[in-house]
């Protein structure tokens, strides 16, 4: 693995059983992601786009080949030792946002600094810092049913934001909003990456999202097709 990467993927290949053959969700695929990139794998849905995604983020495994994430080979971890590497360093946003109704805006996000075992005083201030990052200072005590689609997202970035992590994988974040509130949304991720230099994978086939992307990696049937980095002045 180079020195500054921080995802290296080496002849991956993915197969799902389907009766009594399998279908070939990613074929042959060789990725190298250096710290700080605002990447994005784009292509038609059924492109192996989020298959790839859940192999990084260490939710699924390769069938053939190898995918090392933060210096940990996927297909080698445990369970207990996979669930320790997306609690420790990896951050995730959905377009299904995946909020816990029960609890306000502040409980959502402070959650995965309750599985660190951070101190309460330090998980406070972390909180607070993701909400004024999203811009939901005003809405910390509210519940996700009182949000707007677009509150809910920044408050499911707030919440993926809040550890620090070295990595975030993005799968189609802005599938539900309108335009107005993705951009919004992305510019807050564009922010982020700056600031933190916080490594971002997205999974998309939205312009809206691909329009701010710095490497565009596309992908068809399995295979990368073109990977182009993007100065967008």
């Amino acid at each position: 693995m180079e020195q500054n990467s921080i995802v290296t993927i080496s002849d991956l290949v993915k197969r799902f059983p389907v009766g009594k053959s399998f279908f070939t969700a990613l074929n042959g695929i060789n990725l190298t992601f250096n710290k700080g990139q605002f990447a994005g794998v784009v292509g038609p849905s059924g492109s192996g786009k989020t298959t790839l995604l859940n192999i990084i983020g260490s939710l699924d495994s390769p069938t053939v080949g190898s995918a090392i994430v933060l210096n940990e080979e996927v297909s080698k971890l445990s369970t207990k030792k996979a669930a320790v590497l997306r609690r420790k360093h990896l951050g995730f946003i959905f377009q299904t946002y995946n909020l816990l109704p029960v609890y306000t805006v502040f409980e959502n996000i402070e959650f995965p600094l309750l599985l660190l075992n951070m101190p309460a005083l330090e998980r406070k201030k972390a909180v607070l810092d993701a909400l004024e990052w999203v811009g939901l200072t005003d809405k910390i005590k509210s519940r996700p049913a009182q949000l707007s689609g677009g509150e809910s997202q920044r408050v499911a970035i707030a919440r993926a934001m809040v550890k620090k992590p070295e990595l975030v994988l993005a799968d189609e974040p802005t599938a539900n909003l309108d335009a107005e509130n993705s951009h919004h949304i992305l510019q807050t991720m564009e922010k982020l990456n700056d600031e933190l230099k916080t490594t971002f994978i997205f999974a998309t086939h939205d312009d809206k999202v691909i329009k701010y992307l710095k490497r565009k990696i596309r992908l068809e049937d399995g295979k990368v097709v073109s990977d182009e980095i993007i100065n967008n002045l």
